[in-house]
């Protein structure tokens, strides 16, 4: 029974790495190195709500049907997010990197992998209250279009207001959190004003190149879902993406300490996973 269970893992394993690899070459998303077990449980998912009888079967709807394929995109991304989602990574933004961007008359942020776009808006709430909005661009990306969407639109529904009301304040929030959105029924539109210098756009940190020169990359609870050699390829992306002295914060379960970029950046902020790049003299 134990050699029947250990053969049918390995013939899911195998059909994987196949679904993979038919995914890359047809539609050009590369998950062939995020997380087996992440991948494994998305798929399996899918698997069992499409009523199909294997990966295998399942990778010939993918090849064959672009809509399936859609569906089955939007389960491989990584959309779990909120507003001001762990607020002492806020809190320590505020105390430790704002001050220094407030020395700036200018500055570029890279919010990657910003799925709905939830924590890109509360980076702008922060920003408008330490007066500095005016003076950043932030770019926000993210690799499926659809989440894209939503980002763009910024409304959601209204019945996690109370929990983000709760995050903002706990985050160091110094207005009425009800100033920044606008309930209609069941969903709530945040400010325009908070659009204002905010680019939405699709990049894909597994198979593209450097964004832009900024000043900070907020990518939280992204390189989880990524293997040793996925996560040490984006690390090397965000270090050639950041002017020298840069800042990079990463999600409560990541670290840099054992990437091959480890030694070019400075601990900030160890408990909420801010770094520093390292200022390299000509």
């Amino acid at each position: 029974m134990i050699n029947e269970l250990d053969n049918n893992n390995h013939t899911i394993n195998i059909e994987i790495d196949l679904i993979l690899e038919g995914i890359y070459n047809k539609y050009g998303y590369d998950f062939r190195n995020y997380s087996k077990a992440h991948v494994k449980r998305r798929l399996l998912n899918r698997l069992s709500a499409s009523k199909l009888n294997s990966i295998s079967e399942m990778q010939h709807k993918v090849l064959h049907d672009p809509k399936y394929f859609e569906v089955l995109l939007r389960d491989l991304s990584i959309n779990v997010t909120e507003m001001f989602r762990d607020p002492g990574f806020y809190l320590a933004l505020r105390k430790e990197v704002i001050p220094i961007l407030k020395t700036y008359p200018f500055f570029k942020v890279w919010h990657a992998g910003c799925s709905t776009g939830e924590e890109v808006y509360s980076f702008a709430v922060v920003l408008k209250e330490e007066g500095i909005y005016d003076r950043a661009q932030i770019y926000a990306t993210d690799f499926n279009h659809d989440v894209l969407d939503i980002a763009k639109k910024g409304i959601y529904p209204i019945d996690r207001i109370k929990e983000y009301t709760s995050n903002y304040q706990a985050a160091g929030g110094t207005q009425s959190f009800s100033d920044y959105y606008m309930a209609n029924y069941n969903s709530v539109i945040y400010d325009q004003s908070l659009k204002k210098n905010l680019v939405f756009a699709e990049h894909n940190l597994v198979t593209d190149s450097v964004f832009a020169e900024v000043n900070l990359i907020i990518c939280r609870n992204v390189l989880i879902y990524f293997n040793k050699e996925l996560q040490n390829r984006v690390v090397s992306l965000f270090h050639d993406s950041l002017i020298n002295g840069g800042y990079l914060g990463l999600g409560s379960k990541e670290t840099l300490q054992f990437t091959t970029k480890a030694t070019k950046f400075d601990i900030v902020n160890g408990n909420e996973k801010i770094y520093k790049k390292k200022i390299v003299k000509a």
